[in-house]
């Protein structure tokens, strides 16, 4: 029998007690100590969040069942976390993403570096409907790129963040686009397009600001253009650069853009790229096996070139994979004892105007984020509780999704112990976790990510891009029976919460 209608909920204190406990234990372990390693802190408040829902009456069973369960979940994207791992390496050590940065140098200018790398990661995430591919592959060609500019990295993630994940954002090839919609009841494509009024006029103002920064505020040296020099010579005499080496990047936009699963087109660009490093770069198959799993390991001679392009591979991503997985038991159990429920309730119990709604919901789906870790829940879990709020007020849901989206979806890689920014960090080697904490500042420069939940808020404020419920909507919600929640009482809540649970 299901312990949630064993137990009743907790009250307010009870289910922020063991956050508020974890989140001190996170910024005590990151900024007193400055030390950031995350997971014994989530590890033990995840012990702390049993201790309390033993005292509530749970069992051992349904906190681990809470927790594994999210886990089991996850499965998928920790294979492909692993997938990219494999990726990164074996792309490197094939030539392909040294021909992406030696091509690069010769194409890209300083001063509009950082537009074009928003732009290029833009264009690849929409095509193949994943921000974490676009990362692990362009985005990490154009980290080389930008360190021979003499880019602070902290910019250059900054701007391939926000290009990355507005196309995981606005592509319909991707699992959180569909997501939102799927959970709110709402047409895919009319929530792409209610995004646009957000999405868009955020993408002009990050390109904007990036412009502004590349003739105003990066000073390129002499000993910067050397480096420029230094890296083509190094990546010339290293690897043998053949426009054939770009065919696992075909291959991989061309099976994303047949919508063919996410492993199988990865692992695809896999095995293009094992046969292109033994064929083109002389390797032998045992050697591209050892990259796969430990990371592609040069030394040229060349010390910036070996910096950049010593990484990848399957055990690069086990601090990252470790990492989702404490973040996610942690989420688990506390959505297992109905503690993220109580505050939902609480921030809808508060709630009377639209924007009260708006803010609500994406405020819980940043919440959700920050504390469990978990893009797909922050999506998930506000969509699925506050839809009625929005159809008893005559309010579109597309406005939910939207909001979800954006505190879900974007915020996720600005939160270091998010899926998301765990990713980021690791696949684009900001070395954070080696105390290069000052990188922390690509939350910050990833402008496109922030600046739109924050103008979704702004046109709920004022009232505009805020679609009111069509007569085509509410006659899908009275053929489906869709629950609809008058007033935010706190009963009314309930009941209605048990009817989807």
């Amino acid at each position: 029998m299901s312990t949630r209608k064993e137990i009743e909920r907790p009250g307010l204190f009870m289910a922020l007690a063991p956050i508020v406990i974890t989140l001190f234990l996170l910024i005590l372990q990151m900024f007193y100590f400055d030390d950031f390693t995350p997971h014994t802190p989530l590890i033990l408040g995840l012990a702390i969040t049993a201790a309390f829902a033993w005292v509530r009456g749970y069992r051992w069973s349904d906190i681990q069942d809470g927790a594994f369960h999210v886990v089991r979940v996850a499965i998928p994207a920790i294979a492909i976390l692993m997938i990219i791992g494999m990726i990164i390496a074996i792309w490197i050590a094939s030539g392909t993403v040294p021909f992406m940065m030696y091509y690069g140098f010769q194409v890209l200018s300083v001063e509009f570096f950082l537009p074009a790398a928003m732009i290029l990661c833009s264009v690849v995430s929409l095509c193949l409907g994943t921000s974490w591919t676009t990362v692990g592959t362009v985005g990490l060609a154009l980290m080389g790129i930008g360190s021979g500019f003499g880019i602070p990295e902290y910019w250059t993630a900054g701007a391939v963040v926000s290009g990355s994940f507005f196309g995981d954002k606005m592509s319909p090839l991707s699992d959180t686009t569909n997501l939102a919609p799927a959970v709110t009841g709402d047409d895919l494509f009319d929530h792409i397009r209610n995004m646009i009024p957000t999405t868009i006029p955020a993408m002009l103002i990050a390109f904007a600001v990036y412009v502004f920064v590349g003739f105003n505020v990066i000073d390129v040296s002499a000993g910067d253009l050397s480096k420029i020099e230094e890296l083509t010579r190094g990546l010339e005499s290293n690897f043998n650069l053949s426009i054939a080496l770009l065919i696992p990047v075909i291959l991989v936009v061309g099976m994303a853009l047949k919508k063919m699963p996410a492993i199988p087109t990865l692992f695809v660009g896999v095995l293009a790229s094992m046969v292109l490093t033994i064929v083109l770069q002389g390797a032998t198959y045992h050697e591209a096996l050892t990259y796969l799993q430990n990371g592609y390991k040069i030394d040229s001679g060349v010390a910036i070139v070996d910096s950049l392009l010593n990484r990848g591979g399957i055990q690069s991503m086990t601090w990252m994979i470790t990492l989702v997985m404490i973040a996610l038991a942690f989420g688990g159990a506390l959505e297992r004892t109905r503690c993220l429920e109580t505050i939902v309730i609480a921030m809808l119990n508060k709630t009377r105007s639209f924007f009260g709604l708006q803010a609500s919901a994406t405020v819980t789906s940043i919440g959700t984020n920050v504390i469990a870790g978990d893009p797909y829940l922050s999506i998930a879990l506000p969509a699925r509780m506050y839809a009625q709020a929005y159809r008893g007020r005559d309010y579109s849901t597309l406005n939910l999704s939207r909001a979800v989206e954006e505190g879900g979806t974007l915020v996720s890689p600005l939160i270091p112990w998010n899926a998301g920014g765990a990713f980021v960090i690791t696949a684009l080697g900001l070395g954070i976790a080696d105390g290069n904490t000052e990188n922390l500042l690509y939350i910050v420069c990833a402008i496109a990510c922030w600046l739109s939940p924050v103008l979704g808020l702004t046109y709920a404020a004022f009232g505009v891009f805020s679609p009111r419920a069509s007569d085509e909507e509410k006659k899908r919600w009275e053929e489906n029976n869709e629950p609809i929640l008058v007033t935010p009482i706190e009963d009314e809540i309930q009941d209605s919460l048990v009817k989807v649970m």
